[in-house]
């Protein structure tokens, strides 16, 4: 019992004693700091589009209580950056670029979170890029310093115009086209405007930064050409509207890290954190109306939906995609609508639902294809592959479209999942198929799929197929789909195609390998 109430007096002592202490003996400290790290590189940010937020932890190793007399950006308030400095005291601002007597217990750290907006023509007037630096100082007289230094691009710009209402409240400007096919413009809530005609020729000079939809106006062509980076805002995209047309131009690069000759729709934040994350933008829209869609030579990642394909689904020119990738679509790669598709060499990888959905009925030739889906951010709905021939409205009613074919010839179909296909059909309307020579994950033990477009031994709907059989990817997480010479894949093609040759302009052998690309040598 003694013991106890020895205990309960020294802990309401310790209590007491630590409740009138109202503050602790900070010494002035300088040179003696230790930091996570000696340069803070911001990446690449585009003019005037504000960076992410990048974090500097700084340390006191010391058994005292210090106080950093200053910490400032050594360009003051001239400075591009932005400094916020957590766990300061006082009554010192948490945000700014210049900050006096910053506490810091023994023992302890602290976090500085930087930031910067940089407009390149403050910098420069003759460069499409910059290096701009500065650097954080800690002291006054014994000053240590950690660097910053952020690569600014310059870029051109598009965007939709904004009005002031009289009550002080902003609109953007919108699209308005012939959505409906009656001759009539319509009105729409598409946020975005119609490029102008000296805007209709993208070029590789300088990247383009795209706000809202870029929209081509009808009987006009959009030309892009080789090499030329097109970036898009969140909740933006490419429209293409009645008799207008989409030409992406790319070629064949020689590194295949940089590049440097294929077109490359992506995001706007160049940050390396941003490279693989689905959904940054929406979609290229090829609208019901447009024609002659032009891809070759094309990567389009970290979209809503890749390319969204509506209506025309007896004009063979809708869309013709040819040695293109596709990756990290949240919803779709490919969505097709009551269209017509013709895709060789076509790579898609990583999607949140179908890589390729060719949906409401249509047309559709692909070959020399790999449609992969490795999704692994959240639990997808559908296969890698989906065909069907209806859709259902607004009203849940289903409307019914034929699918006059669906011809899949040398492609691989896989992923993650079992099974990588599904054929989702009425018998309002036909719902032709083909498969021919391709590898495809479908493996049904419990015989959930039945019915007569099921039968894998019927040769009207698949012949010389390939199931079960692993493709041996060199990496899909990677979104690196190249086949070794011991894949299942290799040497099992037929003479299919127009191309001659792989997505790399190899030429296929005989017989031809599964897929958009030959079958070579990993281990070299």
């Amino acid at each position: 019992m003694k013991r106890y109430f020895y205990f309960l007096a020294s802990f309401c002592f310790l209590l007491l004693w630590s409740s009138c202490r109202k503050d602790f003996d900070f010494t002035p400290t300088e040179g003696a700091l230790r930091f996570s790290k000696d340069t803070v590189y911001l990446d690449t940010v585009f003019t005037n589009i504000g960076s992410s937020t990048y974090t500097l932890k700084v340390y006191n190793t010391s058994n005292n209580d210090i106080s950093i007399p200053k910490i400032k950006l050594q360009e003051g308030q001239n400075s591009n950056y932005r400094l916020n400095v957590d766990g300061m005291t006082g009554d010192t601002p948490l945000t700014g670029k210049e900050f006096t007597d910053v506490e810091l217990l023994a023992k302890d750290s602290m976090y500085i979170f930087i930031e910067t907006t940089i407009d390149i023509q403050s910098l420069v007037s003759d460069d499409t890029q910059f290096l701009y630096t500065d650097a954080i100082e800690f002291g006054l007289n014994n000053k240590q310093t950690v660097e910053l230094v952020t690569l600014v691009k310059d870029a051109v710009f598009i965007y939709p115009q904004q009005f002031t209402n009289p009550d002080g409240s902003t609109v953007i400007e919108t699209l308005s086209f012939d959505v409906d096919g009656d001759g009539v413009s319509d009105e729409t809530n598409i946020q975005g405007r119609f490029l102008e005609d000296d805007e209709l020729n993208f070029t590789n000079e300088k990247p383009y930064v795209i706000y809202g939809y870029a929209a081509v106006d009808e009987g006009k062509t959009l030309n892009i050409s080789a090499g030329a980076r097109v970036h898009f805002h969140a909740n933006s995209g490419l429209l293409v509207t009645n008799n207008a047309s989409l030409h992406a131009n790319g070629l064949l690069s020689t590194d295949d890290e940089l590049l440097e000759n294929e077109i490359i729709f992506e995001g706007d934040r160049l940050e390396p954190g941003f490279s693989e994350v689905p959904g940054q933008w929406q979609t290229i829209w090829l609208f019901s109306g447009s024609t002659d869609n032009k891809f070759d030579y094309t990567t389009i990642k970290n979209s809503t939906v890749g390319i969204l394909v509506d209506g025309n689904q007896d004009d063979s020119s809708k869309l013709q995609i040819n040695n293109s990738q596709i990756y990290n679509s949240s919803n779709f790669g490919v969505l097709g609508r009551a269209t017509a598709i013709t895709a060789e060499n076509l790579v898609i990888n990583k999607s949140g639902q179908s890589s390729f959905a060719a949906t409401y009925g249509g047309n559709y030739n692909v070959t020399h294809s790999t449609i992969a889906n490795y999704w692994s951010n959240s639990f997808r709905q559908f296969p890698a592959l989906l065909l069907n021939n209806f859709i259902t409205d607004s009203d849940q009613n289903i409307i019914p479209n034929n699918l006059n074919s669906a011809n899949f010839t040398n492609c691989i179909i896989y992923g993650n999942d079992n099974p990588e296909l599904l054929l989702d059909q009425i018998p309002e309307a036909d719902f032709n198929f083909k498969f021919k020579n391709c590898l495809l994950l479908f493996n049904d033990p419990n015989n959930n799929f039945t019915g007569p477009y099921y039968n894998f031994n019927d040769t009207d709907f698949y012949e010389n197929m390939l199931f079960n059989l692993d493709p041996e990817f060199l990496d899909p997480q990677q979104n690196k789909l190249q086949i070794p010479l011991t894949s299942p894949a290799a040497g099992q093609g037929t003479n299919a195609g127009s191309l001659g040759s792989d997505i790399r302009q190899i030429s296929r052998p005989s017989p031809s390998d599964i897929g958009a690309y030959n079958a070579v040598d990993l281990e070299n």
